[in-house]
């Protein structure tokens, strides 16, 4: 088996050679919100379970109940709410603002994304002249 020379780095490549990851910081700068915790977010959504969620993260659900609370504590408002068993089953759900911060994560993450495609060309033109 061949080896590969690319070198694993942290971030998503939001060009040809431009790599970066970005957070949502609270004023205060304690909580974050950044892709893991709104992939887990989507994942909440979609499945109605932080089991489940972290489960298709390969996350334990400690940590993604953890992270769960974590993201509560951002806002006024929670991000996630769980309804107890009952009649209708229960479950856990993205509230609304949860969606909202979701939606601007994503917004965001695109305007960069062209941002940083047009910003990379700069380093194609770079010459040195000794």
């Amino acid at each position: 088996m061949q080896k590969s020379n690319v070198q694993k780095l942290p971030g998503d490549a939001y060009s040809k050679r431009i790599r970066a990851r970005f957070w949502i910081v609270t004023e205060e700068g304690e909580g974050y919100l950044g892709i893991g915790r709104i992939t887990l977010l989507e994942n909440i959504d979609r499945f109605g379970s932080i089991n489940r969620a972290a489960k298709e993260m390969g996350m334990s659900y400690k940590k993604a109940w953890k992270l769960v609370e974590d993201m509560n504590k951002l806002t006024h408002d929670p991000l996630v709410l769980s309804e107890k068993g009952g009649k209708s089953g229960g479950g856990t759900f993205v509230t609304a603002l949860g969606k909202a911060y979701i939606k601007q994560f994503h917004e965001l993450d695109a305007r960069l994304r062209v941002f940083f495609e047009a910003e990379s060309s700069c380093f194609d033109k770079i010459k040195v002249h000794e």
